[in-house]
C-alpha cells in the first residue's frame, strides 16, 4: 500500500511540475542605454554622426556606482574590444581591459599590459559582475572595477585621470590580434570619472570631408565645373 501511495504521489508530481524544481530563467543582455550618456554616465563615441551603442563604430560609457565604475563597451566586430588607461596618448605601459569573444560564442572580459606595441595577458583581473554578448556581428559587454587599487604597475588608480585607449579587432581562437586601424582613436584629454560627457569623434571618413581644407577645395572643384574650362 505505501509503495502504491509513494508511486501515485511520484505521478501526480510529474503531471503538476511540482515539487521538481525548475531552472530560474537567464537574464538577457540589457541593452546599453544611450539616453543617459553626458547625464548619468560618460560616453565616448566613434564613427557615424548620430550613432548609438549598437551603430557606432565603437562605443564605450563609464559611470561610478559606489567604489565602483561600470564600463559599457561595443565594436563592430567579430573578436575583440578594448579600453586601455595610459598617462599620454601613445599604446605602451597602459592598463587594459578586453572582452574577447572566443569561439565558443562566449565573451569574456579579461586584463592586459601594453608592453610596448604587444598586449601582454595578466592573470590579476580586476573586473568583476561582468556579463557580455556577441550578436550582428558586435561584441558588446559591461563589467565593474574598483575605483582604488593597491598600487601595482598594471592597475591603474581610476580616481585620477587618464588618456582612454580605444581599440577593436579580430581574434583567432579567443586570442586578440592586431586592431582593425592603424591609428585607433584616443581621448582628446585625460579622462575624469567624476565628470560625464557626451563625446563624438567622428571615423577617417567622416573627418576627411569635415576638413576646413577639403570643403575649400569642394567649393573650388564646383566652381571651377559650373564656370567651364576656358
Amino acid at each position: 500500500f505505501l509503495v502504491l501511495v509513494f508511486y501515485l504521489v511520484m505521478v501526480y508530481s510529474d503531471y503538476t511540475g511540482y515539487p521538481f524544481p525548475t531552472a530560474p530563467p537567464v537574464d538577457p543582455f540589457a541593452k546599453i542605454r544611450v539616453d543617459d550618456c553626458g547625464k548619468t554616465k560618460g560616453c565616448f563615441r566613434y564613427g557615424k554622426p548620430g550613432c548609438n551603442a549598437e551603430t557606432c563604430d565603437y562605443f564605450l560609457s563609464y559611470r561610478r556606482i559606489g567604489a565602483d565604475v561600470e564600463f559599457e563597451l561595443s565594436a563592430d566586430t567579430d573578436g575583440w574590444v578594448a579600453v586601455g588607461f595610459s598617462s599620454d596618448k601613445k599604446m605602451g605601459g597602459d592598463d587594459v581591459m578586453a572582452c574577447v569573444h572566443d569561439d565558443n560564442g562566449r565573451v569574456r572580459i579579461q586584463h592586459f599590459y601594453n608592453v610596448g606595441q604587444w598586449a601582454k595577458e595578466i592573470q590579476r583581473n580586476p573586473a568583476r559582475d561582468e556579463e557580455g554578448v556577441f550578436e550582428n556581428n558586435r561584441v558588446t559587454c559591461r563589467f565593474k572595477r574598483p575605483v582604488y587599487v593597491p598600487r601595482e604597475e598594471t592597475i591603474v588608480d581610476l580616481h585620477l585621470s587618464w588618456y582612454y585607449l580605444f581599440a577593436w579587432g579580430p581574434a583567432i581562437q579567443g586570442s586578440i590580434t592586431r586592431h582593425d586601424i592603424d591609428s585607433p582613436p584616443v581621448s582628446e584629454r585625460v579622462v575624469s570619472i567624476y565628470k560625464y560627457e557626451d563625446i563624438f569623434m567622428p571615423s577617417a571618413a567622416y573627418q576627411t570631408f569635415s576638413s576646413p581644407f577639403c570643403l575649400l577645395l569642394i567649393v573650388a572643384l564646383t566652381f571651377y565645373l559650373l564656370m567651364g574650362t576656358p
